[in-house]
This record gives C-alpha cells, sequence and structure tokens, in this order.
C-alpha cells in the first residue's frame, strides 16, 4: 500500500537506491514493459438513480506502485529543469511546485483586467490536459523536450516511456 511506501522511502537508504533506479532507466532511455501495463476498474458513482448510462461510472487507473514512485522521482527532476531553464510560461500554473490556485486565480484576473483596460472583451478557454496527455503527437513532444534542453538521455527515455503501452481490464 501507499502508506507503507511512503513510510519504506524516509529510510534514506530506500530512497537513494529508488532515485539510482530511476537514473538507471533515464540513463538507459529505458521504461520496463511491466511499468507500462495499466489496470483499469470501472466502479459505479454514488447516488446515481440509474446505472444505465456510461457517465454514472467512473473508470479508475491502477498503477505499479514501484514505477508510481518511480515517475514521481522522475516528474520532480524534469520539472526543475525545465522551470530552472525558464521553458515554462509564467502563466502556466497546473501541476507546478509552488503554485496555488490562488496564484492562477491572480494570473487570469490580470489577464482579464489588462484586456479591459485596452477596452477589449476578455474570455478564457480551459481544457484538462491530462485528457489530451494520450493523444498528444510524440515527434512534437520529443521536439518540445529538445527544445526545453533536456539531455538526449531524456528525450530518449520519454520516447520510450510511450511505446507499447496498454491497459487490462480488471
Amino acid at each position: 500500500m501507499w502508506c507503507h511506501l511512503k513510510f519504506i522511502i524516509n529510510q534514506d537508504a530506500c530512497l537513494t537506491n529508488i532515485i539510482n533506479i530511476a537514473n538507471s532507466y533515464i540513463n538507459l532511455g529505458y521504461w520496463p514493459k511491466y511499468f507500462k501495463v495499466l489496470s483499469m476498474i470501472i466502479i459505479p458513482k454514488p447516488n446515481k438513480s440509474l446505472y444505465n448510462q456510461p457517465k454514472a461510472f467512473q473508470p479508475i487507473i491502477l498503477l505499479n506502485i514501484l514505477g508510481k514512485l518511480i515517475e514521481k522521482v522522475i516528474a520532480e527532476r524534469l520539472q526543475f529543469t525545465v522551470a530552472s531553464n525558464d521553458f515554462i510560461h509564467l502563466s502556466q500554473l497546473g501541476r507546478s511546485k509552488f503554485k496555488s490556485t490562488t496564484d492562477a486565480g491572480i494570473v487570469l484576473t490580470h489577464i482579464v483586467q489588462s484586456g479591459w483596460a485596452k477596452g477589449k472583451s476578455t474570455s478564457f478557454l480551459a481544457f484538462d490536459i491530462l485528457q489530451f496527455f494520450p493523444l498528444l503527437n510524440h515527434k512534437l513532444l520529443t521536439l518540445i523536450l529538445e527544445k526545453a534542453g533536456l539531455d538526449p538521455k531524456v528525450t530518449s527515455f520519454f520516447v520510450n516511456y510511450l511505446v507499447k503501452r496498454r491497459t487490462s481490464y480488471v
């Protein structure tokens, strides 16, 4: 369980080993097949009067817990690298460290009021990027990672990370 894993990684030796595993995968440009197999369960949403519509159910994706932890380590490192290279636009707040919904609200308010000051009507469009990710063009992602100044080993890792993923239904 996640609570047990959190207890284990509080031990410096264990955390060091997990970081070393993540480093090895990046250096090899490889993500193991057993981390690419996702399990999906579909559960009914509570308090629905009828369960004859797909919207009455919620799909949940289950990941290998060690793989998920290694992904978190890699995500932290990636976020640090792109932020320190000023590759993330200042208005990009989603999933960023040290950013909050208050920060997002302030940025949005500033954009709207700047438009009003120029006598313009202002609107915005919000969408869930996580739902977009599976449709992302892999070659485009590779070019973006290269432009961000990432090490070619990191780019190679992500190319391998994205291929031959599959979901099984439990």
